[in-house]
């Protein structure tokens, strides 16, 4: 675990090439009331519609919340759903020039419909999907040839991302495995289910499910035996340097040339969606080992992502901040065998409404907690006594150097949430990465804002936002005498 603490605080931004087929992903959520009187169907009343990227784009969306650098590789119709792909990538910092123009063919829409009933979680019900799948052409074939011979020498590492739709030719695919062997460059495939997998030789690496993994070795995959036994069979077949089988609740398979194989297993989750998953373990493998991590600790990486994403409805990009999160939530859980005080937002928010529901009042503060001091401790207790629960949000290490300065944080995250969730007045932490706490005071919603005595009310981050639902701003006493800073500087004295 140190070693993936370690690996998502690295401040460093891989550069990574993702090629294959890009879609548009659309929600159509709504209140699934009665059957309808016209036919026994659900009935959903709709009052909400959402866009996401799609198959290789949710792949490179993915990575983008991973803080990479991405460049695609891929096409879309000329049609208004491509506009629509366009525009996200450009609103995510997509670098997006090499997503070419086919009047051939439609750009793929999967429509998916997500019914709630009775206020429980929601569902999705029905997916209608607008596609054409015959391959590309020769003349767009190559043109991405020459843009990806152009972008393999830019990045760390080449991933596929192929859902059978036509991008991901025979030809195109071997191009670019053999330009990416020549600069000796890691090329990572989700393949497609079925089909040719010899398009792939030559691979670094495939990363089919159980049931893709069944269909291109021919054996049914009911154990983690059998998984073993059909990875290796892969990475024989098709000159592969591994494979890694993903079985959802069983975890993943790791199967090497050099003789080694491995089961990671995975933890219980509540699976709500599965949507995504694969297109995660993608990103966040991929992102790993452009890190130059081992084999071992990407796929441990990805499992913990994997499983993040299908507590998700739909394919939904999660932070490294997140996965930190998850993983410091877990290692406080086994060492403290306390409640579970360090949470991801989305983790947090349901049980935050379920003490609302209770009539309970949330306070939140957030701040950096580099050097937990006497100071910051009768603060915490203070902030504590104004409401009902009290949410932390804690800097990551990169907000506090940009906050504090290049020698800060002195104690890395995992360090400062160790000893913050150890305070009696602490409910929950969440960990945030952006410069200051409004995306989660905006999420959170508290009852009580809650501050240090040496603020006023208008250098408060979301203080407007929260009085203007009717929330309260509170200004704990100063204590005088205690700072981190001054700390450090009679530290360094003596």
């Amino acid at each position: 675990m140190n070693e993936l603490i370690t690996l998502l605080q690295n401040p460093r931004r891989p550069n990574i090439l993702v090629i294959g087929d890009i879609m548009l992903d659309r929600y159509i959520w709504g209140n699934a009331e009665r059957i309808s009187q016209e036919a026994p169907v659900i009935l959903l009343r709709a009052d909400y519609k959402e866009e996401r990227l799609g198959g290789a784009g949710s792949v490179a969306s993915m990575l983008q919340a991973l803080d990479v650098q991405t460049h695609l590789i891929g096409v879309i119709g000329q049609d208004e759903v491509g506009e629509r792909v366009l525009k996200l990538l450009e609103q995510k910092g997509i670098e997006a020039t090499a997503v070419l123009n086919d009047p051939s063919r439609p750009t793929t829409l999967k429509e998916r419909y997500i019914g709630r009933a009775q206020t429980r979680h929601p569902q999705q019900m029905l997916r209608v999907d607008y596609e054409e799948c015959h391959p590309i052409d020769t003349y767009i074939e190559k043109q991405l040839q020459t843009y990806a011979s152009e972008q393999i020498e830019k990045s760390d590492i080449i991933l596929i991302s192929d859902y059978n739709k036509g991008t991901c030719t025979h030809e195109l695919l071997q191009y670019v495995i053999c330009h990416a062997h020549r600069l000796s460059k890691i090329v990572i495939a989700d393949p497609t289910r079925g089909g040719d997998y010899s398009k792939y030789h030559g691979c670094t690496a495939l990363t089919p499910n159980r049931h893709e993994a069944g269909l291109a070795t021919g054996h049914r995959i009911s154990t983690i035996d059998d998984a073993i036994a059909a990875a290796v069979k892969l990475w024989q077949n098709y000159n592969l340097e591994a494979s890694i089988v993903t079985l959802d609740k069983d975890g993943i398979v790791f199967a090497h040339r050099d003789g080694r194989t491995l089961h990671f297993s995975t933890r219980p989750r509540q699976v709500y969606d599965i949507t995504g998953a694969g297109d995660m373990v993608m990103a966040s493998l991929g992102m790993a080992l452009a890190l130059k991590a081992s084999f071992e600790t990407a796929i441990q990486l990805a499992n913990i992502a994997g499983g993040l994403e299908v507590e998700r409805i739909g394919a939904a990009p999660i932070s490294r901040t997140e996965i930190l999160s998850d993983i410091l939530q877990n290692l406080h859980a086994a060492h403290y065998h306390s409640p579970d005080k360090i949470m991801t937002l989305d983790a947090l928010l349901p049980i935050l409404q379920q003490r609302r529901m209770r009539g309970e009042r949330i306070a939140f503060t957030n701040g950096c907690f580099d050097i937990l001091h006497a100071g910051h401790v009768r603060y915490l207790a203070e902030a504590r006594q104004q409401a009902d629960c009290l949410v932390v949000g804690l800097n990551d290490d990169a907000s506090v150097r940009l906050l504090k300065g290049a020698g800060r944080p002195l104690n890395p995250v995992h360090a400062r949430v160790t000893v913050l969730a150890a305070i009696q007045s602490v409910d929950y932490i969440v960990i945030f990465d952006e410069p200051t706490p409004m995306k989660l005071i905006q999420q959170i919603k508290p009852d009580v804002l809650v501050k240090g005595g040496d603020y006023r009310k208008d250098e408060i981050v979301g203080a407007d936002y929260v009085e203007s639902y009717g929330g309260r701003i509170y200004i704990a006493n100063y204590h005088n005498g205690y700072s981190s800073t001054n700390i450090i500087h009679r530290a360094k004295a003596a």
